[in-house]
């Protein structure tokens, strides 16, 4: 039995390990690959920092949930701040 709950705790640990890499890390990209990675794929779940993560969209498509809008940000890149977008309540001071 004991057998059993190791091969079931080290599987879980391979599992835990390979969920990790599945995020890549805006800073090992270049602005150019991450730019594409969320044309190609229209939303991208991206590390930005040893304890932070976002999910990055196109600018024109169906991406983010109402009332939501992609609105830009910068996130670091290997080749410096790349731009990009996230959703965000759009701000209350937008005219009508």
């Amino acid at each position: 039995m004991s057998i059993r709950i190791v091969l079931t705790a080290v599987a879980t640990l391979l599992a835990t390990t390979a969920l990790a890499d599945a995020r890549p890390d805006s800073r090992r990209l270049s602005c150019d690959e991450i730019r594409a990675m969320v044309q190609s794929h229209r939303a991208v779940v991206l590390t930005t920092g040893p304890n932070t993560y976002d999910r990055y969209v196109r600018q024109f498509g169906n991406e983010c949930d109402w009332p939501e809008v992609p609105m830009s940000a910068y996130i670091p890149s290997r080749d410096g701040h790349c731009p990009v977008y996230r959703c965000e309540d759009p701000p209350d001071d937008i005219p009508n």
